[in-house]
């Protein structure tokens, strides 16, 4: 079965209604650095194909952004929030700025220095 392009554009609409386009900022405090967080995080990210960046704070915490699917997003704030990298000890995950979007800001996503 073929649908034509017209119809492609309404699949991915429909597509987004359903699991809308999120973006939401994080904050993980704990003993999360030193421990790989960001590129564990990274590797998440990529096979989830969520878009955004992370980094290391001087105060010792991990922020980033996260733009996606809300369910894929979701899944990665459940990860951020209760598992981590290993050796991690999670106190908590701050979220802020949940906001729906037509199309996630970033390509990709990046470990920021």
């Amino acid at each position: 079965m073929s649908i034509g392009i017209e119809n492609r554009s309404l699949v991915i609409e429909n597509m987004n209604i359903v699991d809308p386009i999120v973006s939401v900022e994080f904050e993980v405090f704990g003993k999360v650095q030193g421990v790989n967080f960001p590129k564990c995080c990274k590797d998440m990210c990529e096979e989830l194909v969520i878009s955004g960046w992370i980094k290391n704070t001087k105060k010792g915490t991990i922020q980033g952004k996260l733009q996606g699917q809300r369910s894929k997003v979701e899944h990665l704030v459940m990860w951020l929030s209760n598992t981590g990298s290993p050796g991690c000890q999670i106190e908590r995950c701050d979220l802020s700025n949940w906001q729906t979007l037509a199309k996630p800001d970033y390509k990709g996503f990046q470990i920021r220095f």
